[in-house]
């Protein structure tokens, strides 16, 4: 089923930034040497905390940068680096979310349990970009400046049964507390050859570190012949305090481009897509003209802001040899102009 544009409207960003906020180094041998990707932004220390991942060729790393107006980042470094000499995630880890407060228009603080903050990711076994199927760890930290992070030995997630819909490997998954549990929803795919189709799934735990499937999986498909045709996946989900439902904001993928999308729920389980892209990709030559995804959304200043990675092909023959046949960054738009 489908909303109408009165029923999401209030969560449109139409005014795009249409520059990078951080942007791959291009440095031979960084982290981040040939993209950046999938921001988790929290409040913490009276600052904003970013948590980012980059990609050097052999696989992802977690960095984290640090603002005070959500535009002008200051990089602090890797916080999960490569290496970990265990199989599954020896290769990177990438940042799936943070335990934080997941009210839209609240205060993003993180969740202290056990007296840790606590971060989820996922990881690839292979080296390569996104190579394998993907398992999904846990890391925590008593770091007041975050640097400093642990990570549990095995991971506490991994794919579904083969032929089944994540039967070929996961991606990031979302995870907070609600009554006393935990839940989790969580991207798999359904092959590993391509074309494949990435969708969203529920699954619940105790103590997350033991989930259990939610029955009636996938809760976010992909639409047929449309512009989310075979991804419909990245979830980034919230509660909308205002409208006293749960707001799903996602990206979606027809094979050509990625772009963004929301849909709302009243129970978390059964959810209603507004049928367009909040967030298409752009016209030749932006910053986001191939594609605009991977959502992360917060409420400051009167504002939505939605931080998302843009794609565009390389402008000049210096970044096709920097960065390959894709440059991309993470920028945002916003509800009201800049």
């Amino acid at each position: 089923m489908s909303v109408s544009e009165k029923d999401v409207r209030s969560y449109f960003t139409p005014y795009k930034y249409g520059k990078p906020i951080l942007e791959p180094s291009g440095e031979e041998g960084a982290f981040d040497q040939l993209m950046v990707d999938n921001m988790r932004i929290c409040r913490h220390n009276g600052k904003f905390y970013c948590f980012y991942i980059g990609f050097n060729g052999k696989g992802y790393q977690t960095a984290l940068a640090v603002s005070e107006d959500l535009l002008h980042w200051e990089k602090k470094g890797v916080v999960l680096p490569a290496g970990s000499g265990r199989a599954w995630d020896t290769n990177g880890r990438a940042i799936s979310c943070l335990l934080c407060d997941i009210d839209l228009y609240g205060n993003r603080e993180l969740i202290k349990i056990d007296g840790k903050y606590w971060m989820f990711y996922h990881a690839y076994p292979g080296e390569g970009y996104e190579t394998g199927a993907a398992a999904n760890g846990i890391a925590w930290s008593t770091d007041e400046e975050l640097l400093e992070w642990h990570c549990e030995e095995e991971p506490v997630f991994s794919k579904g049964e083969s032929g089944c819909w994540d039967g070929a490997g996961l991606y990031s998954t979302w995870v907070f507390p609600r009554d006393g549990k935990y839940v989790m929803y969580y991207n798999g795919k359904d092959s590993a050859s391509w074309p494949w189709h990435e969708q969203v799934g529920m699954a619940f735990s105790d103590d997350f570190y033991n989930w259990k499937r939610y029955k009636d999986n996938p809760v976010l498909g992909v639409t047929p012949d449309h512009w989310d045709s075979h991804f419909s996946c990245g979830q980034h989900v919230l509660y909308d305090s205002r409208e006293k439902r749960w707001v799903m904001f996602y990206c979606g993928f027809d094979c050509k481009h990625a772009q963004e999308g929301v849909a709302i729920s009243s129970d978390m389980l059964s959810w209603e897509k507004y049928e367009r892209p909040i967030i298409e990709y752009g016209k030749s030559g932006e910053i986001d003209s191939i594609h605009a995804h991977k959502p992360c959304v917060i409420y400051h200043d009167g504002a939505l802001w939605h931080f998302y990675c843009a794609v565009r092909a390389p402008l000049t023959d210096e970044e096709k040899e920097k960065f390959g046949k894709e440059y991309r960054c993470l920028t945002v738009a916003r509800s009201k102009p800049f």
